[in-house]
């Protein structure tokens, strides 16, 4: 479990997130394509956001719903990570 935060660092490849900080940046714990998941202790607009640069910024926006499980897959060609549509 991490608190959120404007940059997280995730240490697994599934993370519970608390808090209501917007994410604009994940630290990639490897350059290369990977998936983690992460799974918001509390529904608010725009758990992940745009607006972060550099390696492992957010692709577009994301509004949790609590304890629903999201994927977000890292695309090292753009060093940006991608959230999966949720159903």
């Amino acid at each position: 479990t991490i608190a959120s935060a404007a940059t997280i660092t995730p240490t697994a490849r599934f993370t519970r997130v608390t808090g209501t900080t917007q994410i604009t940046k994940i630290n990639p714990p490897i350059e290369a394509y990977h998936e983690l998941v992460f799974i918001f202790s509390s529904a608010y607009a725009s758990a992940f956001n745009t607006g972060g640069s550099g390696s492992g910024a957010i692709h577009a926006a994301y509004t949790s719903v609590a304890d629903r499980p999201v994927t977000v897959y890292y695309d090292p060609r753009t060093a940006l990570y991608y959230v999966m549509t949720v159903a």
